[in-house]
């Protein structure tokens, strides 16, 4: 199973807590702490589940200038009649240069298949990827295509909002699973909401810092790399504040899908960029 980082996607240097950033100007990331408490939202094929529970807790800190810093730990209890309860705990450190051209990350998982990686990714001049592990020993992976890591998508949603896109295709690199794939993407935006507007928003997004913060609706799809027509292999769903915070969240694995709700949500103190 993908993390969420995507985390994908999702975390992620501070606009003043009570204003929105103006439509010229560089989108900046809060720093926070966020947890989401996991159940199952939906179930079906061959691996349908009776239920599925479990939490994710993430912290995002850094700025353009020191660069960006994400841990991330999401436990998932996954229970079938046919495959019975199995426990997925992944957690990932990474760091990405503020000028977004190299990252380094950690990862180790449990009940996935998966050891865990340990690397840097650079890009090269000409867009290049070049990633050189730790963990696994003496291993390496390169791509061309110029992708782009994951702090920078999520500046480049924000970014693609703003200017009242709809859609964002982009080739993305986050280190997850082996560390050796790059994903195609497509990213769906939906229409602005206003601040503060919608019902039954949790508590944790009724703070001053979220006052006065428009969002969008979002979903990100991520594919395998040059295969032609397909289903993508994972989607996430969330409404994406303007400062790169995330509520109401949707993990779609096809075979079953989880929900995500903030249960909690500190938006710390930004170290201003010097630059």
């Amino acid at each position: 199973m993908r993390s969420f980082l995507t985390a994908s996607a999702l975390s992620l240097v501070m606009l003043a807590p009570a204003f929105a950033q103006t439509a010229n100007a560089p989108v900046q990331l809060v720093p926070h702490r966020a947890v989401y408490d996991l159940s199952l939202a939906r179930s079906g094929g061959s691996r349908g589940l009776d239920n599925a529970r479990g939490r994710i807790a993430m912290e995002f800190g850094g700025n353009a200038c020191d660069g960006y810093t994400l841990t991330y730990r999401q436990v998932t209890v996954l229970d079938g009649s046919e495959t019975g309860s199995r426990t997925l705990d992944t957690r990932t450190a990474t760091f990405e240069t503020g000028d977004g051209q190299s990252m380094r990350f950690k990862s180790t998982s449990t009940g996935g298949g998966n050891d865990g990686v340990d690397g840097d990714a650079k890009l090269k001049p000409d867009g290049s990827l070049d990633v050189r592990f730790k963990q696994p020993r003496n291993a390496s992976f390169a791509a061309s295509g110029q992708p782009i890591f994951p702090t920078e998508h999520l500046k480049r949603l924000i970014e693609a909002a703003r200017a009242g896109q709809t859609t964002l295709t982009v080739r993305v690199y986050d280190g997850s699973d082996d560390g050796k794939k790059v994903y195609e993407t497509l990213g769906v935006i939906g229409h602005r909401i206003a601040p503060g507007a919608g019902d039954n928003l949790e508590e944790a997004i009724k703070q001053d810092g979220l006052a006065k913060v428009p969002r969008w609706p979002v979903t990100i799809s991520y594919f395998t790399e040059g295969v032609g027509d397909r289903a993508p292999i994972y989607t996430i769903s969330f409404e994406l504040f303007e400062n790169g915070i995330s509520r109401a969240l949707k993990l779609d694995y096809g075979d079953f899908a989880l929900k995500g709700d903030l249960q909690s949500l500190q938006i710390q103190t930004a170290t201003p960029c010097q630059r």
